[in-house]
This record gives structure tokens, sequence and C-alpha cells, in this order.
């Protein structure tokens, strides 16, 4: 197993190079080149790597710092503004995608679960990609870049909503009480998370704030425990880890937890992106081509509106 590991860890990061370089020269976003590298390598490519389930578990993590640093970054009081502003566009724009994209799905003939599952897709963006993929000014120091962080996040609330009334209830009965216990579940967290930095986070940064190595260990198990706690309480993970770094972003040592866990976040992001690459089954492409465009394009289209 270590072997394996040691095997796709050198596959992975030497490809990467490689085709970044590549990406670089042709003037394109690093995280297209990386996933085009997970499907070369991956099950569906060449095959050179397997089995990625292991390497896809292990990325995530670096989605958990990237909310978690996207936290530190944005102000509370910041925050709740922006979200005020972006909830009625938020849900009126969900409706409209989603009855969009069922509607193309019910014209290429997919079954009725299938179109509900293709609707709730076209809900969302990815928080992830579309965070990736602008400067960091133009998403923390810019009004629009602040709207954008707001309905990127309204549209994870939205999505966990959908997946508990997906998942929660058996034979086609919606599990009320669990859905109640999950909404209420997030402000809790909230107030636990106040709590816990007002009267221990904030009293040991500023005891041992000159051990560099101390505070950076704080801030890992604060943004993973914050994590394990969203998860288990049925919210994600994601959001836990975002909430971890937005209750610290007042802390006078929070630009330098920032500075100090980039590297690990970009080592753990590049595992994402190339294990989402390598779950692309390309066998499959002929069936799917079609539907993919029109719906590709329709969204192109109507989400700038």
């Amino acid at each position: 197993m270590g072997s394996d590991v040691f095997h796709s860890f050198v596959l992975i990061f030497s490809g990467a190079a490689i085709v970044a370089s590549l990406a670089l020269f042709g003037r394109q976003p690093l995280l297209v080149a990386y996933i085009v590298l997970g499907a070369i390598l991956g099950p569906y490519g060449t095959g050179m790597i397997p089995d990625v389930d292991l390497i896809s578990e292990i990325s995530h993590i670096g989605i958990i710092f990237l909310l978690f640093l996207l936290g530190l970054d944005m102000q509370p009081q910041s925050l709740f503004s922006v979200l005020k502003k972006v909830t009625h566009v938020t849900l009126i724009s969900s409706v409209v995608f989603a009855a969009t994209g069922y509607a193309i799905a019910y014209l290429f003939g997919f079954t009725h679960l299938e179109n509900l599952i293709i609707g709730a897709a076209m809900m969302f963006s990815s928080t992830i990609i579309g965070i990736k993929l602008l400067p960091t000014t133009i998403l923390h120091h810019r009004h629009i870049g602040e709207m954008m962080v707001g309905m990127l996040l309204m549209q994870d609330f939205i999505a966990i909503f959908v997946l508990l009334v997906l998942l929660s209830g058996e034979n086609g009965q919606i599990d009320i009480g669990q859905i109640g216990i999950t909404l209420l579940a997030l402000p809790l967290l909230v107030l636990a998370c106040i709590g816990a930095v007002r009267y221990i986070l904030l009293p040991l940064f500023t005891r041992f704030d000159r051990i560099g190595e101390y505070v950076f260990l704080l801030a890992i198990g604060w943004c993973l425990g914050v994590s394990a706690a969203a998860e288990y309480l049925g919210l994600s993970a994601e959001i836990g880890a975002f909430l971890a770094g937005i209750t610290i972003a007042t802390s006078p040592i929070a630009q330098y937890i920032a500075l100090s866990l980039k590297p690990l976040r970009d080592f753990f992001l590049v595992m994402f992106f190339f294990s989402l690459g390598a779950q692309f089954n390309l066998g499959l492409l002929p069936e799917i081509i079609i539907p993919t465009l029109v719906l590709g394009g329709a969204m192109l289209i109507i989400k700038p509106l």
C-alpha cells in the first residue's frame, strides 16, 4: 500500500509540474491541467493510477483548507450584510436553473428521477472552482467578489437542504424531524464556535503567538475539528471549515495563519482536481455528449443573466 501511494504521488506531482508548465505557456488555468492529467492517468485513461479512492479522500482536505482560508479573509459583519442581499436572488435563480435543467433532461428522454437529479445539479455552481478561478483581489476586496462568495455559500446551504430531502426519507417519505434537527444545528454550531474562540482560542493565540509551530497546529486542529463537528451534525465539512475561519478572522494573527496554510492548501488541491479528472468515464462520452453540451450551453446563457 505504501509503495502504491508513493508511486501515485510521484505520477501526480511530476505530471502536474509538466502539465502546469504547458498550461501556463498556453495561458490556461492550472486546475484545468490537473483535471486533464487525472483523466489521462486515471482508471478510465491509461490506468497508470487505477485506484483513486484514497487520493480522493485525502484531497478533500484541500477543499476544507480553501474554505477555511476564505473565512479568514472575510469579516463577519460583511458576510451577514452580503447574505441578506443575495438570499432572494439566489433562491429565485436556483428555481430557474432547476426548472431549466429538468426541462432539458425531460426532452432527452431521461427518467423522472434522473430529471430531478439533473435539475438539482443545475441549481449549483462549484464553490471550489469559482473561488480558484478568480484572483484573490476580486474575491475578497471588491463588492462583486463578496457578492459571488455570498451566493456560493447560499447555494451550499440550499444543496444541504436538497440532499436532506432526497436522502432522509425511506419509501418516498421525508423525515421532517431530521431536516429540522439539521437546520437547528447551524446556529448552535455558530454559538459554540463563538464561545470556543472567545474563551479558549484567542487566549491561547495571545499567550503563545510567538511560537509559530503552535499557532500553525492550533489553526489546523480548529479548522478540522469544526469541519468534523459540522459533518457530524448533518451539515457539510466545507461549511464547518468556513465557519472555523470566519470566527477567528478578527484575530490579530489571522493573516499569519492564512499565509502559513496556503502552501498546504495548494498541495491538497492538486490532488483534488486530479481525482476529479480521474473519475471521468470517457467511455460514456458518446451517450452523454449531446445532452451535456445542450445543458452546458443553456447554463452559460442563463447564469450570467
